[in-house]
């Protein structure tokens, strides 16, 4: 007998705060290629033209964020019954690539200029410029940081980790503008090439963990162990096998054999498995759970497919 409760669907509250990180993404996006466009035409400086591809691609891969969280939160229907979660891991991909792109056009931008230095003009107004995409990029990320905490969204944290490298890119570009006011322009474009370094390691973690959800991986073995404990606590559970977990978007997915004694009715072995899953949704709220319930005389006697 299989029972499940949940309907897969993302809470009203988890939605509200992955649309506005979102817009508040994409805002940020626009409002730093602006100030930064201004600040490298009056400059040419290759850091901060470093910088400025890199805000023109965050707010690229904020718009595919943008569309991908609305997809993803779209409820499941008749043609995907598990819900739309995977729509943020392939925008992570998506990121990715974009990411990677950007960080090889800066590394030979940075090398053309190493052999063909040209004067920075005017670096005192792009360090202005940096000082305050490093506030509005700060004040993004501590939301974004909110947001993770209450969802866990993959792509909400593809995001803040541009942004989190934004804000090392930008102290790196004050100090190439700053060191040019004193004559020494060839750190411009060494640094522009350790920025796009940088954005390249950065790129591994936002690929590993999209693969992560669209490759159906299991949840960590922390959160397995705390599973079987909840589960194992209940006075009904003679024990559990076959648990199987992962993560797609915003929903986790928890299933597994519930062994119970043979002489339990079919009404308590249900209310049982209710009061199982409602232990879990505390700890893991707005879960997908399935759990299968065995009597304990036949486990053993069935074949499963078990990786403990």
């Amino acid at each position: 007998m299989d029972t499940s409760n949940s309907q897969n669907t993302v809470p009203a509250e988890t939605a509200r705060l992955l649309r506005l990180a979102t817009y508040a993404s994409v805002s940020v996006a626009v409002f730093l290629i602006i100030v930064k466009l201004i600040a490298w035409g009056r400059s040419d400086s290759v850091s901060l033209l470093a910088t400025l591809v890199d805000s023109i691609l965050d707010a690229f891969a904020s718009i595919i964020n943008l569309i991908a969280v609305r997809h993803a939160l779209t409820p499941a229907d008749k043609e995907h019954r598990f819900g739309h979660g995977k729509a943020e891991a392939l925008a992570g991909l998506s990121q990715s690539l974009f990411i990677a792109g950007s960080s090889l056009f800066l590394l030979l931008e940075a090398a053309q200029t190493l052999f063909n230095p040209t004067e920075i003009k005017h670096a005192l107004d792009g360090i202005v410029v940096m000082v305050i995409s490093i506030i509005a990029t700060l004040i993004l990320v501590s939301f974004q940081h909110y947001v993770i905490r209450k969802t866990r969204s993959v792509a909400i944290s593809a995001d803040a980790l541009h942004y989190k490298s934004d804000i090392l890119m930008n102290l790196a570009v004050i100090l190439a503008l700053w060191l040019a006011t004193m004559g020494l322009n060839v750190f411009d474009p060494i640094i522009g090439a350790i920025i796009a370094c940088y954005i390249l390691y950065s790129v591994w973690s936002i690929v590993s963990v999209s693969l992560d959800q669209l490759m159906d991986r299991e949840l960590s073995d922390e959160v397995r162990a705390n599973i079987k404990q909840v589960v194992l606590a209940h006075p009904q559970a003679q024990g559990m096998h076959d648990l199987r977990t992962r993560h797609s978007g915003t929903m986790t997915f928890i299933q597994f054999h519930l062994e119970i004694e043979d002489d339990l009715t079919l009404l308590q072995a249900h209310n049982a498995s209710d009061e199982i899953e409602l232990e879990l949704l505390k700890t893991y709220p707005g879960s997908e759970i399935i759990i299968h319930i065995d009597p304990k005389s036949v486990v053993g006697k069935e074949t499963v497919a078990t990786f403990e």
